[in-house]
């Protein structure tokens, strides 16, 4: 999972996106870059860390143009750390370009091994190169039915090209170096929404994004829709019309920021009507509900309406400290819970305790978060989760690699409350998940339902064909 943005159309796009990504910063916390263009040259920085204390003052400065992208990251395909930072910058025979990339290809592997084979090497080991390695390739494709506009004529076959060959989940932003491309893969996984501020153009991966810069949201990016914009102008393309949508319902149960608009629909109004389903469906008797910071707070806010029980904070975030599902490492996750969370004993000495929690992928966590509240004096601790079993592992952009990682495929409902030493556990039914969205046939929610979209076919590489 990744965030991105960009901006056109402003002498403040270096420092526009500086803030907007700034904004998704909950996106991604291994790297960050932004590139920018003045309509000569394309200027890039990019160093590992979080926004606020990687990129200076002085990074800022070397960045010109009224045009810019940016890019948070944590890794899915390619490692960690700043050798894969983006924007993944290429000289090509189009003149120099750079992309971010928002999602995960299925095709990676396989399609890396046909141009290595045509002699295109790639300097990095994520997925992100292949765009641009595609576009060096050389070949063209024109969408049936599509007319290009005169000044598309020579850039947009190949990058038209690129996405017909990738496939997998993809937002995308393209710089050249005198105008920015918009890209949302056909199936619509990752979310992508423009803004406007004054003259200027706005891309991000969520709303919130334009907030910051007091800016209007628009609209989305449709699904399979090319969005070109240039001093000529905008012009959209509906090059790759989708059979069916498959959006990705993790962004609503997880990643998305409450406060952003995706989908279709706010977060915020998602989250609570989660925490209203998972209410209907339980029976517990408790005297007070408490949210897991910070997630866990709009599901058990409609958790304890729905109830009718108070909802109290009993446990005190620190919020100098990151996302624990996004560090790249086991240990490193762990003692990110252990330095975020503190119990709040003046709410829980004695009480019977509703705790609700956004998900439960591999346990570990909530686990020691159920320790802390038994030390604190909770009397019975039940832990309420607002999605279903996490059963499958995500394909299109979430790290979840394998099954082995995730408790629900290894222990039934029983074990799994007894190794959290939870006095019970409860999911949201998959039912109730789909109730909570609007539209629920337009979302993927495979890492529930095992209802896989899209085919993975780098599954069919033995080993030694793997990088």
């Amino acid at each position: 999972m990744c965030g991105i943005a960009g901006v056109f159309g402003s002498p403040h796009a270096p420092e526009y996106v500086f803030f907007m990504i700034y904004s998704l910063q909950h996106r991604g916390q291994e790297s960050v870059g932004i590139s920018s263009s003045d309509g000569e040259e394309i200027y890039t920085v990019k160093k590992p860390g979080r926004v606020l204390e990687a990129i200076k003052k002085e990074d800022i400065l070397k960045l010109r143009g009224n045009t810019a992208i940016a890019h948070v990251r944590y890794s899915t395909a390619g490692g960690s750390g700043a050798l894969n930072a983006q924007p993944i910058v290429r000289e090509t025979h189009l003149g120099k370009l750079a992309v971010v990339h928002n999602g995960n290809l299925v095709n990676f592997l396989t399609l890396r091994k046909e141009l290595e084979q045509k002699g295109i090497k790639f300097q990095y080991n994520s997925d992100t190169e292949l765009f641009l390695a595609l576009v060096e390739e050389g070949k063209t494709f024109i969408p049936p039915g599509v007319e290009l506009h005169p000044r598309d004529k020579e850039i947009l076959p190949h990058v038209f090209y690129a996405l017909k060959r990738a496939k997998g989940a993809y937002s995308l932003l393209f710089l050249f170096k005198d105008k920015l491309i918009a890209v949302r893969d056909p199936l619509g996984f990752r979310p992508l929404v423009i803004g406007r501020k004054e003259r200027a153009l706005l891309f991000a991966s969520e709303s919130c994004a334009f907030d910051i810069l007091e800016a209007e949201l628009w609209r989305e990016l449709q699904p399979g829709e090319v969005l070109v914009v240039d001093e000529a102008g905008i012009r959209s393309y509906r090059a790759f019309p989708p059979e069916r949508k498959a959006q990705c319902i993790f962004e609503f149960v997880y990643f998305a920021r409450p406060d952003s608009y995706i989908f279709g629909d706010w977060v915020y109004d998602v989250r609570k009507e989660m925490g209203r389903q998972l209410a209907r469906e339980d029976d517990i008797d408790a005297d007070v509900v408490i949210p897991v910071p910070d997630s866990g707070i709009v599901p058990a806010l409609g958790y304890a309406e729905e109830k009718k029980l108070p909802f109290e904070y009993g446990l005190i975030r620190n919020h100098y400290v990151g996302r624990s599902f996004i560090e790249p490492t086991p240990e490193l996750r762990n003692l990110r819970v252990l330095m975020k969370l503190s119990p709040n004993r003046a709410v829980l000495k004695g009480k019977r305790v509703v705790v609700i929690d956004d998900s439960l992928v591999r346990g570990t966590t909530s686990k020691r978060i159920i320790g802390m509240l038994r030390r604190a004096g909770a009397r019975e601790v039940h832990l309420r989760i607002a999605s279903p079993p996490v059963v499958g592992p995500c394909y299109y952009g979430i790290d979840t690699p394998t099954k082995e990682e995730l408790i629900a495929n290894r222990m039934p409902l029983e074990d799994i409350a007894r190794f959290i030493s939870a006095d019970s556990l409860k999911y949201l039914s998959l039912e109730g998940l789909r109730k909570s969205v609007k539209n629920a046939g337009d979302f993927c929610d495979a890492c529930f339902s095992l209802n896989y979209p899209l085919e993975v076919e780098d599954l069919k590489l033995t080993g030694a064909d793997k990088i």
